[in-house]
């Protein structure tokens, strides 16, 4: 079997070309994919080539972790979840290329447990799903964010799962401009703006990792600062602000199954709105267009790949 993938040849280098598929065992589904999210965090230091090594990295990589579509095909387990429109969370499923993410291309073969059931209502909006349940891993190992910074894709997910738990809403920085619109219940300043200096516990989703020590200078005695994006470059901090204000510093990492559940029960009650999220969709064929506006333009908050005309 064979599919139309994108596939990262090397940093700032991509196709979109046919490749063969692994064959599919007892306990997989086909799926066949409909839209892909491109994603300007880990996806864009694959890009750069900036990404840290991780087991399974390496080139040719077919990226994507953020994929809906329906099941055309699954093994004898299986065979009843034909027609199901699922969440796809990636596949490693190419006999020639990598799937340390996997989820871009026409179809792919991953075991039935991770193909998520959603509402095909969503549409588009399905996409989000992982990103949703990046933010709900962030918060639900520690108290809810009183301070966001930055007010890209998952700034805002933050904020409307701090709000949708009935904490009060958030406070978002963003210096970039463009991006200060779109809050739903929350208020967004450019950080010059706010003299606040008593934050209970700070989350940044930034990535950057030039800024820790202004972060830090934010907490109240004994307040936690999540680092809940993605840095390619080493963190350090000036100890004494840090001893000074007794602060915690914690990590989030990569959402768990759990977390896909919970988001989705928060979806299907109505309790986190997925709405005004997805800035530009394009076809999948332009992908070689797709990709470096995701990652270069500000202005772009979501890219979302259109596979529906793909052969």
């Amino acid at each position: 079997m064979e599919t139309s993938a994108i596939i990262f040849d090397a940093p700032g280098k991509l196709s979109m070309r046919t490749t063969a598929l692994t064959a599919m065992g007892d306990g997989d589904v086909l799926v066949e994919i409909h839209y892909s999210g491109i994603s300007t965090g880990t996806e864009k230091l694959l890009w750069s080539g900036n990404m840290p090594s991780f087991p399974g990295m390496g080139y040719p990589l077919v990226p994507g972790y953020e994929s809906i579509g329906r099941i055309i095909d699954a093994g004898p387990e299986y065979q009843q979840r034909i027609g199901e429109w699922v969440f796809v969370p990636g596949a490693n499923c190419y006999r020639d290329a990598r799937g340390l993410f996997g989820g871009a291309a026409r179809n792919v073969i991953l075991a039935s447990a991770r193909a998520m059931p959603i509402d095909e209502k969503l549409a588009e909006q399905g996409i989000l799903y992982a990103l949703a349940a990046t933010a709900l891993h962030a918060i639900s190992r520690g108290e809810l964010p009183q301070l966001i910074i930055g007010h890209g894709i998952l700034g805002r997910l933050l904020a409307r799962l701090t709000i949708a738990a009935g904490a009060p809403p958030p406070v978002v920085w963003e210096t970039n401009s463009t991006r200060q619109s779109g809050a739903v219940g929350y208020h967004v300043i450019h950080p010059q703006d706010d003299d606040r200096h008593d934050y209970g516990r700070v989350y940044d989703v930034s990535g950057d990792a030039s800024s820790i020590n202004d972060f830090i200078g934010r907490l109240a005695k004994g307040g936690e600062l999540v680092l809940a994006g993605f840095y390619s470059k080493p963190i350090g901090f000036d100890f004494a602000p840090a001893f000074q204000r007794e602060a915690r510093i914690r990590v989030a990492a990569e959402w768990q199954p759990d977390d896909l559940h919970s988001v989705h029960a928060l979806i299907e009650t109505g309790a986190l709105d997925l709405s005004g999220l997805i800035s530009r969709i394009e076809p999948a064929s332009h992908a070689h267009t797709a990709y470096p506006e995701a990652f270069e333009n500000p202005d772009c908050l979501k890219m979302v790949l259109d596979w529906r005309n793909c052969a």
